[in-house]
């Protein structure tokens, strides 16, 4: 063991891992950008028929464009703006009703295999419904998003409030702490990792399900683009859309990871440590 703590902290062991930190923020856009090299190579020889899969050179030229006119601003801001409120009352209700199925075995037995069942509903099969009960504007969208942001976070977290350690509880009891003092001392601040990943798949979701909500009627946002691409038969509009909406999803998640960092800073698991390595 000794032998392992003084190899651990040679200072020839820090200096090889320098170089490992310094690549760590790079390591994430390796594959794109090698991906995109290989399909402008591709366009540029021949390999790929362009009209069907543009080079990213185009792609980037068509965004630029709409860019310059300041029309894609104005739909990314719109799709943005969805998300967030989708999301934010989503989640919200999903930690409401989540604490109360990790706690309730009354709500497990006779409300939670409903919710179950709704959960497995595709999204674009609620689009029908939402524009009968809430008309072609704002209000489905918004609805569309919240219930695919709903289903992963009230999952994760009633899942993670039952699989909280029963010592940690018992202790509880024994300290003569009431069932709501040991949900709220005890139980939701060991549940927290598990909310926090129901929180990152609501937000994947809510990008998900914006697609469906920009397709009711919209005249705005990033999904109104990636259908105008298909009207026109614009290919390089519609990769481009997809690729705003893989990159607006990935640095949103990365906000909330990075919003939820300090809560979880308690905890010692691999990836912490792979961070400071």
């Amino acid at each position: 063991m000794a032998t392992i703590l003084a190899r651990a902290t040679a200072p020839g062991s820090r200096a090889r891992s320098l170089p490992s930190r310094l690549g760590l923020p790079f390591a994430g856009i390796a594959l794109p950008v090698l991906l995109a090299l290989l399909l402008e190579l591709g366009a540029a020889t021949g390999w790929l028929q362009s009209r069907f899969l543009p080079p990213p050179s185009r792609i980037f030229a068509t965004l630029a464009g709409l860019w310059t006119t300041g029309d894609l601003a104005g739909h990314i801001l719109i799709t943005l703006w969805r998300v967030a409120l989708g999301f934010l009352f989503g989640a919200v209700a999903a930690t409401l009703l989540g604490m109360v199925a990790g706690a309730s075995p009354l709500w497990r037995r006779w409300v939670d295999p409903t919710l179950q069942g709704l959960r497995s509903i595709p999204s674009i099969a609620w689009v029908p419904l939402f524009i009968l009960w809430f008309g072609i504007f704002e209000t489905p969208k918004i609805v569309l998003i919240a219930l695919g942001a709903f289903f992963p976070v009230y999952l994760s977290l009633s899942t993670a409030l039952r699989e909280v350690d029963r010592k940690l509880v018992e202790v509880g009891q024994v300290n003569g702490f009431d069932r709501l003092t040991i949900l709220r001392r005890i139980m939701l601040p060991a549940a927290l990792p598990g909310w926090v990943v129901g929180l990152r798949g609501g937000l994947a979701l809510g990008w998900m399900f914006v697609i469906a909500a920009e397709l009711m009627g919209a005249s705005a946002g990033v999904g109104y683009l990636l259908l105008d691409g298909q009207m026109t038969g614009n290919a390089a509009q519609i990769v481009g859309c997809l690729c705003l909406f893989a990159l607006l999803g990935r640095l949103t998640d990365l906000a909330l990871v990075m919003l939820a960092r300090p809560f979880l800073a308690w905890q010692d698991s691999v990836a912490e440590r792979e961070q400071v390595a």
